[in-house]
């Protein structure tokens, strides 16, 4: 869902309209500049669900401690001692240690490379997590690798030890909270772990909120040169600074100060380095036990669906670590070429910023029988979990790598719809406030039609199943639910063609009557009804339902047309709207909308951009990342559509607004709007769905 989480939308003052020229101008150059290095404007760490989420959000890893995506620590730290010296490799926190000199950093898509250099050597940290979308036991693992890998650059040997940290505000949600720590071996090894003291699973409910139940582990590849606490952060730091060492025995203490903080650590003496490289290998995880509470039932996550517990995820992590990380190098190198070559450099970076942060909303399940269930949450929205039109919009990334995450996440909707609960002709919104899935919380919730989205949600349904069917080769999964989906057409039937004054996705813009951009939806949720019937053999249903489709296409056209573009309601003469939603004629190959209609909109489009973007629609200046590329989408050659994502890739690199990729932001500013972190921008994916090969190529892949 696409809204602002009550915050007030702030106008842009008059005086940047002024600056709309210059914006054009500066478009321009950044259409003709080269691509330089990237710079995100906050960086994955450890990208897992929506609990076990933390970022950088500097440019260097020096620059501020790390946090979760809600801006709330989440600290994390490493420290490298050479020859006698310490120098900070991640964090600050009021670190006297000079800061080792980051040379570079690199975001892919199961990847963050980070590389730095001084006093003679050459280090890298790379925040490894096998985000392989094929393999769902491997995908749903909630560990993180921290990789290390140290070479000599003058030449030279040098005595070189590495320290990492992780603080105890990863395992609470506020700072107050009592936090326990315990020690163990695992087959020989040290391994360590911490948690909140009153472990509360599964008790709150909302949006800006962090776990505080399950346990934090932290363990090493091997034992050799190894030592490692659980204890007071400035103790473990003071032995490693002096020694190169942690303490032998654990210093954490009741007694400690107040304020102090406590840590688990391990520090590596790698020992005498030269020109060879040495690795070795952290592994940070989180088993929260249980993660989602659905219609009262406590869900466990996917990776424990047949008992593995966190001893065995350790293990797991220990025996695949080489062969995961040969196979997720070679999908990154894979996947940025493909979308290098399909949307060029620019797009294949912002895609690549969006890979984990789509993964990191969600949480994957089993269900009691075994089913898997894909729940988003709706980050800084307002914290609806399986919310349909955030599912929508994130749509073409499991489509693309893995349409059964697709069915995993409307399975739930599904399910709650045959429901006698919910008594409405059309399709839910939500199914409640993450992690506690009992219900739709949204607008009228179960009690009425007030504030609820319709059209919106029933051609979302319609449209993302015609999808799946398309990739999986049948309705067979449609079919299931066929008399939900047949009185959800019959309600677009009704009401689509000329929306009555309702809410959309975006609704942070408020009600809208005569929508074009939703009678678009509607219309093609029509002819997705009737592929879907013609698919199972109805085909007096298919035949009917697209005949009604083509007729309304062609009403649309006389209801929409202001000359050299689209309205944005059908009442409202010189208007403009992104009529995004018409990729899926393309897509689906419906072909209810002459070529023209693109055409001509995409022509127009080029003339509103301003220095960041396309802005949604002419009543303001802010605009939706997700949108401008399924926008971008519709363009029927290359050049356009890098003319449309290139003043996007502008704001993700230069926005003032430090927050893991925010959809909805200032075209003219580049701040954020509202939104971080969200699932949505998996919808950047949409432009691999235009090309039949890439997605035959991935999609077929998944098991």
């Amino acid at each position: 869902m696409l809204r602002h989480a009550g915050r007030n939308v702030k106008l842009v003052p008059t005086v940047m309209k002024i600056l709309h020229p210059l914006a054009a101008l500066f478009t321009v150059a950044c259409l003709t500049a080269p691509a330089q290095e990237f710079r995100p404007p906050a960086v994955p760490l450890v990208a897992h669900d929506p609990y076990f989420s933390i970022w950088s959000m500097a440019d260097r890893l020096t620059d501020s401690g790390a946090a979760h995506w809600t801006g709330k620590p989440n600290s994390l730290a490493a420290m490298a001692r050479i020859d006698g010296k310490t120098f900070r490799v991640m964090g600050r926190d009021r670190q006297p240690s000079p800061a080792l000199d980051q040379t570079r950093v690199e975001v892919l898509p199961t990847r963050t490379i980070y590389e730095f250099s001084g006093a003679g050597i050459g280090l890298v940290l790379t925040f490894f997590t096998p985000a392989l979308p094929d393999d769902l036991d491997v995908l749903s693992r909630p560990l993180t690798y921290i990789d290390w890998r140290v070479s000599a650059a003058d030449g030279k040997e040098h005595d070189v030890s590495v320290y990492f940290e992780a603080a105890s505000d990863l395992v609470v949600n506020t700072a107050d909270q009592p936090v326990v720590y315990s020690r163990f071996q695992l087959d020989g090894q040290p391994l360590l772990r911490m948690g909140s003291r009153d472990q509360p699973v599964l008790a709150k409910r909302g949006d800006d909120l962090r776990i505080d139940w399950g346990y934090l582990y932290l363990a090493a590849d091997r034992p050799e040169g190894v030592s490692e606490v659980s204890g007071l952060r400035q103790q473990a730091r003071s032995a490693f600074e002096t020694t190169g060492r942690l303490p032998d025995s654990d210093t954490f203490s009741d007694t400690a100060p107040r304020n102090a903080v406590n840590v688990l650590a391990y520090s590596f003496a790698l020992g005498r380095v030269g020109p060879r490289p040495v690795s070795r290998y952290l592994m940070l995880a989180y088993d929260d036990l249980y993660s989602i509470e659905y219609f009262e039932r406590r869900e466990r996550p996917w990776w424990r669906r047949k008992g593995a517990d966190a001893a065995e995820l350790l293990r797991m992590g220990r025996r695949d670590h080489d062969a995961l990380l040969e196979r997720s190098k070679a999908f990154d190198q894979e996947l940025m070429a493909d979308m290098t070559r399909v949307g060029g450099q620019r797009y294949a970076r912002l895609a690549a910023l969006a890979y984990r942060q789509t993964l990191a909303a969600h949480k994957l399940v089993a269900d009691i029988d075994g089913t898997p269930m894909y729940f988003p949450k709706e980050n800084f929205s307002n914290g609806c979990i399986a919310t349909v039109d955030v599912i929508y919009p994130s749509a073409p990334f499991t489509l693309l790598f893995n349409p059964r995450l697709l069915r995993a996440q409307l399975h739930p909707v599904l399910e709650y719809s045959r429901m006698a609960r919910w008594r409405w002709p059309f399709a839910p919104h939500d199914l409640g406030t993450y992690p506690q899935a009992n219900g739709q919380v949204y607008g009228g919730g179960e009690r009425t039609e007030e504030n609820q989205m319709p059209v919106e949600e029933s051609g979302n349904m319609l449209i993302m199943l015609a999808a799946l069917a398309r990739v999986e080769g049948n309705a067979a999964y449609a079919e299931k639910y066929w008399p939900e989906l047949t009185r959800w057409a019959e309600y677009l039937k009704e009401k689509g063609l000329d929306p009555e004054n309702q809410l959309s996705t975006d609704d942070f813009a408020g009600h809208l009557a005569h929508n074009a951009n939703l009678s678009i939806k509607a219309i093609l949720a029509l002819g997705s009804y009737g592929m879907l019937a013609d698919l199972l053999g109805r085909k007096p249903e298919a035949a009917l339902y697209r005949q009604t489709a083509q007729e309304f296409a062609r009403k649309w056209h006389d209801l929409a047309n202001d000359g050299d573009h689209y309205r944005l309601a059908f009442d409202k003469p010189g208007t403009w709207s992104q009529k995004y939603n018409l990729v899926w004629d393309k897509l689906l190959g419906l072909n209810l909308f002459p070529p023209e209609v693109a055409r001509k909109e995409m022509a127009f489009y080029l003339t509103k951009q301003n220095a960041f973007g396309l802005p949604l629609d002419n009543r303001r200046d802010y605009t939706k990342l997700d949108w401008i590329l399924w926008t971008a989408t519709l363009a029927d050659n290359p050049a356009d559509f890098e003319k449309i994502v290139a003043p996007a890739y502008r704001f993700a690199n230069e926005s003032p607004t430090r927050v893991p990729l925010t959809d909805w932001y200032d075209t003219v500013t580049g701040k954020q709007q509202g939104f971080q972190a969200r699932s949505v921008v998996g919808g950047l994916f949409v432009k691999m769905l235009s090309d039949p090969a890439l997605w035959k190529k991935y999609a077929g892949r998944a098991r």
